[in-house]
């Protein structure tokens, strides 16, 4: 569904207001949050069937470059409920009762829901291995021990979704759904990072958090718990559109500072220099080339996840590197916190952080490339004629 330009606008406003306060502090970006809550827009991807909006990824991906223009931190934090609702839709895969629970939950307050599954030992299940995370089960449902790590919007979070393995005979893996605020859990305030300050990625400690039996998502043999990252590609893809925002913000405040800065000698503002014109079109080419990239592969369909995967990582370096062609045109002014450019510059570099990482993803192009080679290898042999054969990427 279609979002009003002027609600993402004004959300994104409120985002950025906000922003400054929430980088410089670290501390959980509740205004931030709260704005986007009352705009609807946390629940924008809940399902027709129950009461929702229905937006899709493509949906999704719009308002999250909306918010990542405001508060990158915000932007990401929201991502993570978006993305549930939108998993719910599509696989239905959610507890009946505690999913309407939930919903009914996010109409009085900021409903916050996100994975843990990163852990000190393991790192990232997008590389491969097993949860040592433990559910027990007990006389009453499931208790919860183990310590995750980079569990974005930790502080604020209402529901952990916890990757666990259990101590059945034999185990079983799935997502647990724990309340913050019980007994047993342990926020590590770790999170020091160079950009995206707000988001609170901390570590989380579980030791003994007891919940009901059922609430635990997709219990399965551990033999089919690896985590996916072809079948995620065009999610990973849309929470890029959260970048785009940063520079698309950074492109703003370039063009402003442009505008506004009139040295003396010059007589007129440098905006009218070939050097900054020049600037500006660099900028511009490979900012509004990456929305044109991550929204073509998202619009595209049906699923491709080579296409997907590809998208993310080419967007993701024309983004980063425009905001830094930004901060290196405008100079020492560029690298004030007062111009924005700095917190932006800064934000941007994560853009290829989130897993799967750009090694990880690079290697899947890899193999695929070798695959459709060795198919069209394969297809060719009975041919005899001398024509060269068409591979097409």
């Amino acid at each position: 569904m279609p979002y009003d330009t002027n609600l993402l606008n004004a959300t994104a406003r409120a985002l950025a207001d906000a922003a400054p306060d929430a980088d410089r502090s670290g501390r959980f970006p509740w205004v931030g949050i709260r704005a986007v809550h009352e705009s609807g827009l946390l629940e924008s991807t809940v399902a027709a069937r129950h009461g929702g909006g229905g937006a899709t990824l493509y949906d999704a991906a719009q308002i999250l470059a909306a918010l990542g223009r405001g508060d990158p931190s915000v932007a990401l934090i929201s991502a993570m409920t978006i993305f549930n609702h939108l998993g719910q839709a599509a696989k239905n895969h959610w507890p009946e009762n505690l999913y309407r629970r939930l919903l009914v939950e996010g109409k009085q307050r900021p409903l916050l829901l996100n994975a843990a599954r990163v852990e000190p030992e393991l790192g990232s299940p997008a590389r491969g291995g097993l949860p040592a995370t433990l559910a027990r089960r007990t006389a009453n449902g499931w208790s919860i021990t183990g310590r995750k790590r980079f569990v974005t919007g930790a502080h604020g979070l209402t529901h952990f979704l916890v990757w666990a393995h259990t101590d059945e005979t034999p185990a079983r893996v799935g997502t647990f759904v724990v309340p913050n605020g019980l007994p047993g859990i342990r926020v590590i305030d770790n999170w020091n990072s160079l950009g995206m300050r707000a988001t609170g990625s901390h570590d989380v400690e579980y030791t003994d958090v007891e919940i009901p039996a059922e609430d635990v998502l997709e219990l399965v043999d551990p033999s089919v718990a690896q985590q996916d990252n072809r079948a995620h590609a065009a999610m990973t893809l849309a929470l890029t559109a959260i970048y785009l925002g940063v520079a698309e913000a950074a492109q703003e405040a370039f063009i402003r500072f442009a505008h506004e800065r009139v040295p003396t000698n010059l007589g007129h503002p440098i905006a009218r220099t070939e050097r900054f014109v020049a600037l500006s079109g660099e900028i511009d080419l490979l900012v509004c080339g990456a929305r044109q990239i991550i929204f073509d592969a998202l619009k595209a369909g049906p699923d491709d996840a080579e296409r997907y995967i590809r998208s993310r990582i080419i967007a993701g370096r024309q983004l980063r590197e425009a905001v830094q062609i930004a901060v290196r045109g405008i100079g020492n002014p560029g690298l004030n916190a007062e111009l924005g450019l700095e917190r932006h510059f800064r934000d941007i570099q994560s853009v290829l952080v989130h897993a799967p990482q750009e090694d990880t993803s690079i290697s899947i192009l890899g193999r695929a490339a070798f695959d459709r080679w060795n198919r069209e290898e394969a297809a060719s042999s009975g041919h005899s004629s001398d024509l060269p054969i068409l591979r097409t990427a």
